[in-house]
């Protein structure tokens, strides 16, 4: 059985036992987080599509940890001006273990 979920604006499609890194979530490491934003929901019974979350259902997931990706550096530069930047991003992220699909 398979969900697709909703956080942090993305959309993931997830099953029990994944690994997925979502836009970083609060919460301690090792806690139960539930995932109630439920778009769609599939498996051997069929397919059912929320309108727009599918009432009733629910992921439940094991917080891993938290921590930032590798730095993207972004350039910005305006020709004969002699102006440039150079500026770096680390995007925080949660990593997130799926323990269970409820429909």
């Amino acid at each position: 059985m398979y969900a697709v979920i909703e956080t942090g604006g993305k959309q993931y499609k997830v099953e029990a036992g994944d690994v997925v890194f979502v836009e970083k979530l609060d919460g301690e490491a090792d806690s139960e987080i539930t995932f109630d934003k439920v778009v769609a929901i599939g498996g051997d019974a069929g397919f059912k599509a929320g309108s727009p979350y599918v009432e009733g259902a629910t992921v439940t997931a094991k917080l891993v940890k938290t921590g930032k990706a590798k730095k993207v550096t972004v350039m910005t530069y305006k020709p004969k001006k002699n102006e440039k930047r150079k500026m770096g991003h680390r995007q925080p992220y949660t990593k997130v273990e799926i323990v269970s699909v409820n429909a």
